[in-house]
């Protein structure tokens, strides 16, 4: 996967929006679906990806595969930095992106969701 591909698969899902929100890391790329966010990256890098992950799984991740590791300033317990580095298929670094989207709107509000629905 390429920032590319990256950016079309997440800009594709609905109610998600693009922006560089962090005025001290002006490469850093963050998709928020009903301003919440769900995935970031590094614009001039893509040398990692940024992910929500269910936490009664994520110690299992970062156990299985060597490019999965903590994220330095989100949550240990909800949020994986994935490296880009080739080692995981991109069929599961998609997976990981619905995952991440789908555990941001579950945790909407019912307003939101419906927003979202329509």
């Amino acid at each position: 996967m390429n920032i590319e591909e990256y950016r079309n698969y997440c800009i594709s899902k609905k109610g998600v929006t693009e922006s560089t929100p962090f005025p001290k890391l002006q490469d850093v790329l963050v998709f928020k679906v009903m301003d919440k966010m769900f995935t970031a990256t590094s614009i001039s890098t893509f040398d990692s990806i940024s992910i929500k992950c269910v936490p009664d799984n994520i110690e299992e991740l970062r156990a299985n595969y060597n490019a999965v590791n903590t994220q330095a300033y989100m949550s240990k317990k909800h949020w994986c930095n994935v490296i880009m580095d080739g080692s995981i298929p991109d069929s599961l670094l998609y997976q990981w992106l619905d995952t991440s989207y789908n555990l941001v709107v579950k945790n909407l509000t019912k307003q939101h969701r419906i927003k979202l629905e329509c």
